[in-house]
């Protein structure tokens, strides 16, 4: 059975204090979600436009690959995407929604859910923990809300969120949950979780640190 963890909580990812053991060959982080309700529905479809239409609420799963000083020590490159625009930070230690694949094809994500609609995880990072280089000795896992700050969305309007760690057979290691409140309002971004390198094995450890940007470029800024 799944660990519940609570805030600041760390567990053994490889072996939970019941002597169960988990395969970390392949383990995969799922992110979920919901849209808190109002009386009268969803407000968030007439948040700026008068009931007339639902408005997107896009949350965005990264991960930081940190080196053993807790820094990012590649910042990929720049590419030039469909559109014409420069996409920074291509093909480097961040995973995100414009590099969803780690060079090492060791972490990628899955994919983009532009809604958190429906059950279960709503986006998710898989990561191959055995097969990771050294170098690597922490992977940070942050949620950022997609313009929230020009749209007045933030964390204090989500309810249910969860991080979790499943292992290769699909066996649920452990499970971190928050729902907003007052203290969340204003704030566009999340750390969420990390797992880090420790005594020959991998830890998992629930953070909930908010933050009002809605950019992980300025969190980056401290890796």
């Amino acid at each position: 059975m799944a660990i519940n963890l609570v805030k600041g909580q760390t567990i053994d990812l490889r072996k939970n204090d019941k002597g169960e053991s988990f395969d970390l060959s392949s383990v995969t982080i799922g992110l979920g979600w919901d849209v808190r309700k109002t009386h009268g529905g969803g407000f968030l479809g007439k948040l700026f436009s008068g009931g007339a239409e639902e408005a997107e609420y896009d949350l965005d799963a990264i991960a930081f690959l940190l080196d053993k000083n807790g820094k990012v020590a590649n910042r990929g490159y720049a590419k030039q995407a469909s559109n014409g625009r420069t996409i920074n930070m291509f093909e480097g230690d961040v995973v995100y929604f414009n590099s969803q694949r780690h060079p090492s094809g060791n972490i990628w994500l899955t994919g983009d859910n532009r809604t958190g609609a429906g059950d279960g995880d709503d986006e998710q990072i898989i990561v191959k923990l055995d097969a990771l280089d050294p170098k690597y000795d922490r992977i940070l896992f942050l949620v950022t809300i997609y313009q929230g700050r020009k749209n007045n969305q933030h964390f204090g309007m989500i309810e249910n969120a969860f991080i979790r760690a499943v292992d290769n057979h699909g066996k649920e290691i452990a499970k971190f949950s928050l729902s907003g409140d007052s203290t969340y309002n204003g704030m566009c971004s999340m750390t969420f979780a990390e797992v880090y390198r420790k005594d020959g094995t991998w830890k998992f450890r629930a953070i909930g640190e908010p933050h009002m940007t809605d950019t992980f470029v300025e969190i980056l800024k401290s890796y």
